[in-house]
């Protein structure tokens, strides 16, 4: 993690805007207020891009344009929002050529957005946590080059759980898979309709082991895998 921080701070260094990526379906748990605080005290600006907003509703995350500014809402796998974010940098950078950092959580999604806005593959992607390992740079144009980051949690935040829920922690790193479940349940209690009616949790686990397999020798329900694939179903989209 030291490791990944350096990245992260030399990428903050060196551009001239910065890009905090966020999770539109836990917009304010996968904000890093360490990265915040860092670009704040280097005296650069930010811009908050909210990613996946096909994955939410867009009536509920529009609250965050009051307070987040300047705030772009992007979906990076339907290559929505790309034109409004390059007209933001833009506009941030007085049409002057710029270098501009890509930095969040893991797993936010920053590759992928690099990718929606340059439309090709520019940066290695992948579903696991900590995929990008170190700084990659991707020209836009004549006027913005990119800088991808590895994503970093905040020093002080151990919370598994949240992890979880906005894939920092990829669902197969779990240390315990049946709190991540407990909690989404406790938050989006209609996900789990696309299974089951049920209001209880563990009839809720009951219902979908059944459906997808995920047994013992026996017949009882593999309560592990079947917690692992209900993260790994939310953490996929």
């Amino acid at each position: 993690m030291a490791r990944f921080w350096t990245h992260v701070k030399r990428v903050i260094r060196d551009a001239d805007i910065l890009i905090e990526v966020l999770d539109s379906r836990h917009v304010e748990e996968s904000r890093n207020r360490e990265i915040e605080d860092k670009v704040h005290e280097a005296g650069k600006r930010l811009i908050y891009v909210i990613n996946k907003v096909d994955m939410a509703d867009l009536d509920t995350i529009k609250v965050y344009k009051k307070f987040l500014h300047p705030c772009v809402f992007v979906s990076s796998r339907d290559r929505l929002g790309t034109t409004l974010l390059l007209k933001k940098i833009l506009e941030v950078s007085r049409g002057k050529e710029c270098t501009v950092g890509v930095l969040g959580y893991p797993n936010v999604g920053k590759s992928s957005l690099i990718n929606a806005l340059s439309g090709k593959h520019a940066a290695s992607t992948s579903s696991r946590s900590g995929h990008t390992k170190g700084q990659q740079k991707v020209r836009l144009n004549n006027k913005i080059m990119l800088l991808d980051s590895p994503g970093v949690y905040p020093y002080k935040d151990g919370n598994e759980t949240k992890h979880a829920l906005i894939s920092a922690v990829d669902y197969s790193q779990l240390r315990d898979p049946y709190e991540a479940v407990c909690r989404l349940h406790e938050e989006h209690p209609e996900f789990f309709f696309q299974w089951t009616q049920y209001a209880d949790v563990d009839d809720i686990l009951e219902d979908v082991a059944k459906q997808k397999n995920l047994l013992k020798k026996g017949g009882g329900i593999d309560e592990d895998r079947v917690c692992r694939y209900i993260v790994k179903v939310w953490q996929q989209g």
